[in-house]
């Protein structure tokens, strides 16, 4: 069964998604950086040498201007304002230099995790709430938007304003996607997210977010 809200529903295979969302752990530079010394401590002991991946499993996907719930004992959710990669060829083993000929498009993603300070082994109840991924109206053609690196989002919540810079990864795009194929295939479909910044706007119960780019629709949530 496919994830297919009717505004992403194309004829063209390439834009039906097929539900499957990866996201990489500390590939914003500022997100690494804030674990400063701790990063060579137990349990971590050294920056990762790989992509370290976390899934959105299907129970948190959620269409733009949809609402979630703020669990229990929760004040807010972190909004983490990402692009993600839309594969439109089945990737396996693809080298950086190619890696973006497999990318259909680019789609703004809102990834809402509960507040957390640990990237170890993270606990599904902080990444996997339900309707905490939610997927932008329109996917973008990647010749549309050039540059996933190049984009610069813009994230609001309530009178809060901050920006989230794409040029500031760990692992670029292309790279990213070459590294997660060298140990998994991607299918048609899939989304690959880019990575978000640690220092994102909270959404607490009754506000609602705004999430842009240029050249893309504004995505839209709330939280109850």
């Amino acid at each position: 069964m496919t994830f297919a809200p009717p505004s992403l529903f194309y004829d063209d295979p390439p834009y039906r998604l097929s539900g499957v969302v990866y996201g990489p752990l500390l590939n914003q530079r500022c997100a690494l950086e804030r674990l400063g010394d701790a990063v060579d401590q137990p349990p971590y002991k050294g920056a990762p040498k790989g992509p370290v991946l976390y899934m959105k499993p299907r129970n948190t996907l959620a269409c733009d201007g949809q609402r979630i719930a703020v669990p229990d004992g929760v004040q807010a959710m972190r909004v983490g304002a990402t692009l993600g990669l839309v594969v439109g060829r089945t990737a396996c083993r693809v080298s950086a230099a190619t890696a973006l000929d497999h990318v259909a498009g680019l789609v703004l993603v809102a990834d809402l995790t509960v507040p957390h300070d640990t990237f170890y082994r993270p606990s599904a109840p902080f990444v996997a709430r339900d309707a905490s991924c939610f997927i932008g109206p329109r996917i973008i053609p990647l010749a549309q938007v050039g540059d996933p690196n190049a984009v610069t989002l813009s994230v609001r919540v309530g009178e809060t304003h901050a920006t989230a810079c794409l040029a500031d990864m760990v692992r670029p795009a292309a790279r990213l996607l070459a590294d997660v194929t060298e140990f998994m295939t991607l299918s048609v479909g899939d989304l690959l997210l880019l990575g978000t910044c640690a220092d994102m706007p909270l959404l607490g119960r009754g506000q609602a977010f705004v999430i842009g780019a240029p050249g893309m629709d504004e995505l839209h949530g709330g939280a109850q």
